[in-house]
């Protein structure tokens, strides 16, 4: 693999590596289903050998377990080559049901107490409220955030799946690192409004769902605890037409001699270079084969007209189903 510079997070972040691990679906009761604990802390030690330097988890994963996993494969000397992102404020049941969002000040207080306990750490990177709390002004939020930057807990802020109106009054309280949100040939949204914004203020963007939720890898849903099932994308003719989709998107990678997310991280970093926004691909891999094929993708440069190839292919208004189920989708700042 090619040696590549680290980039900065906007331009009032750190300088991070131009890929990120997500974290997510290691471990037990992962969102995935179940997944081996070694492979997983492997993954992150492979990664940060790479030079991945961004490792993203949430409080609210597997209910701290995720965390927890993350913590163990950081000890022994490997904190210091990694920047920790972590989302907060959903809350989760005994049985892992969702029960809403909080990020009242105080919360936000509370969550990183714990998640500082669980990862073993004494700062986080990078905090951010992982939705909006709809009950809670964003300013309370980003400035409760803000105090402890101001304390030493946490070194940046960042936001996950909200909209222009509140990027901009966030950011007027704090500088904002980044925004996390969804983004792939298959979930285009942000490009319309959110990534004008985002190059305006100078917000890099954290983008996940590079691969779709593995739909552009023709990756299955699995058992007991793999939200995918719920997801309506996923699901009768929608997952057939998607499927579909996801078979084009995999001829034009054959034909260019890359698997499909080889092909999909090379097509956001392309996108965002275009529009002037520094994406970062953070890429769900939870084995170390997943790892490899999403790290080879830094390696792949496409032309505008291979660009706009894979948009005809696979063309945004296509895609059958949205991100999430309805009442998810309503209380997504991002898509209002």
């Amino acid at each position: 693999m090619t040696t590549l510079s680290k980039t900065k997070l906007g331009t009032t972040g750190p300088e991070v590596f131009p890929f990120a691990l997500g974290c997510m679906g290691m471990g037990a009761r992962s969102m995935y289903g179940a997944s081996d604990d070694a492979e997983g802390i492997a993954t992150i030690h492979a990664a940060l050998e790479r030079g991945v330097s961004l490792i993203d988890t949430g409080d609210f994963y597997s209910m701290g377990r995720n965390e927890l996993l993350v913590g163990k494969a950081l000890a022994g000397g490997r904190r210091d080559k990694a920047l920790l992102s972590v989302k907060f404020g959903g809350m989760r049941g005994p049985d892992g049901a969702f029960l809403g969002y909080d990020a009242r000040p105080a919360a936000v207080k509370t969550f990183l107490a714990y998640s500082l306990s669980r990862l073993g750490v004494d700062h986080i990177d990078i905090y951010r409220p992982a939705r909006l709390d709809p009950a809670v002004p964003i300013e309370d939020t980003v400035g409760a955030i803000a105090e402890m930057v101001k304390a030493g807990y946490v070194r940046y802020i960042g936001l996950s799946e909200v909209g222009t109106g509140t990027i901009r009054r966030a950011a007027k309280v704090h500088p904002i690192c980044d925004l996390q949100i969804e983004y792939s040939p298959l979930s285009r949204s942000p490009e319309a409004k959110i990534f004008p914004v985002l190059a305006e203020l100078g917000i890099a963007t954290t983008v996940y769902g590079v691969l779709s939720r593995g739909l552009l890898t023709g990756s299955k849903t699995g058992g007991a605890g793999d939200f995918r099932a719920h997801l309506p994308r996923f699901s009768g003719e929608n997952g057939e037409k998607n499927q579909t989709l996801a078979a084009a998107f995999g001829r034009l990678a054959a034909a260019r001699g890359i698997k499909p997310a080889q092909l999909a991280v090379a097509w956001v970093r392309a996108k965002g270079a275009a529009q002037g926004v520094t994406v970062i691909p953070t890429m769900g891999a939870r084995t170390l084969a997943q790892l490899a094929d999403g790290l080879a993708g830094l390696d792949v440069t496409l032309t505008a007209a291979e660009v706009a190839a894979i948009e005809t292919a696979v063309p945004a208004s296509e895609v059958a189903g949205t991100r999430y189920a309805a009442p998810q989708m309503a209380g997504l700042d991002s898509e209002k």
